[in-house]
């Protein structure tokens, strides 16, 4: 009797060990395992009150059997909403490019890691001498344009010299440019001052021209009038070309973003704006720049649009091209507008 409990329990003491050693050996592989796939994700920037904060956009599932990326959906998944926008915090271009340039290709060129953009979105800022502006610009949009799942490139065109400033040519001048460079089928023009507080303000293109600006902190998140088509809009490639792109002739400040409206209704009937809560953005205070006064002459500009659209735009604009850089963060491009003598 002693005889069968000792060999019932040298049974269970080895059956015991073997399980033991099978726990730990599955236990270290399970271990090494986890680490392994945490060396295959990689995160991009995100959150509501610091832009670059972990979010599960990024994670890139190295898996060879996977076959071609699907199109990414309608509705981004990390989008967070309100987000939570300063100024006084001192930003730097090269701050920012250890910030988020990791995750950009050179040019400022992004693609979404896991899914297939459904458009191809250029972002056109017209821009002279606003470097600490810019800063902060990139510092806010490049984690946003990443959570809402953007193929994107920024094209900063920089007006060569110090003669009277003519933003409408710029961003005709930068639609024509980013062009050569990759078949974009959507353009967003964006003034350089102007950082939205809703990341679910989409940056893209709809079936109208889109007016995103709604709500600007300087006029209290209230639409200054109707017909108002300027701070950050977007036009298709196609919308773009129907109306002719901006007019050439507006010199100075004011009038192109209202001649631009009118050729819209003239060639494409309406504008689409977001509602007036994720419309919302804040403008960076800052005085109005050197040559780039008032132009009382414009506001008479815009009542003859009806008979310039079709001769003034894209089919007669003229500039040079000075230089192009490749900054990690965006395109840099310097032209000459042709400034007119006196």
């Amino acid at each position: 009797m002693q005889r069968k409990v000792f060999k019932f329990l040298a049974f269970h003491s080895v059956l015991s060990l073997i399980c033991f050693a099978v726990f730990l050996f599955y236990n270290k592989n399970s271990s090494s395992g986890c680490q392994t796939e945490g060396n295959k994700k990689s995160q991009l920037p995100g959150n509501t009150t610091e832009p670059l904060q972990t979010t599960r956009t990024a994670e890139v599932h190295q898996n060879s059997t996977a076959g071609t990326l699907g199109p990414c959906p309608d509705t981004p998944p990390d989008l967070v909403g309100p987000l939570h926008v300063e100024f006084d915090t001192k930003r730097t271009l090269d701050r920012v490019r250890e910030q988020v340039g990791s995750f950009l290709q050179l040019g400022g060129r992004f693609k979404p890691p896991n899914c297939v953009s459904k458009q191809k979105v250029a972002i056109i800022i017209p821009f002279r001498n606003r470097y600490e502006h810019l800063s902060h610009w990139l510092y806010y949009l490049h984690p946003i344009l990443m959570r809402q799942q953007v193929d994107y490139g920024v094209y900063v065109i920089n007006q060569d010299g110090e003669g009277l400033f003519n933003k409408a040519k710029l961003m005709n001048a930068g639609h024509v440019e980013a062009l050569k460079e990759y078949d974009y089928d959507c353009f967003v023009f964006a003034d350089v001052d102007m950082i939205p507080l809703d990341d679910q303000n989409l940056y893209r293109c709809f079936d109208s021209p889109r007016h995103l600006a709604v709500a600007v902190d300087k006029f209290n998140f209230h639409l200054p009038y109707n017909n108002l088509f300027g701070g950050v809009i977007s036009l298709s490639k196609d919308q773009f070309l129907k109306v002719n792109g901006f007019s050439n002739t507006f010199w100075g400040w004011g009038g192109e973003d209202d001649d631009l409206y009118n050729r819209v209704m003239i060639r494409l009937k309406s504008i689409s704006r977001p509602d007036s809560m994720i419309g919302r953005y804040k403008m960076i205070k800052h005085n109005r720049d050197l040559h780039n006064e008032v132009n009382p002459q414009n506001p008479y500009k815009v009542r003859e649009t009806i008979h310039t659209f079709k001769t003034d735009g894209l089919n007669s604009l003229k500039y040079t091209v000075k230089e192009v850089k490749k900054d990690r963060l965006f395109t840099f491009i310097s032209v000459d507008v042709h400034v007119p003598p006196g």
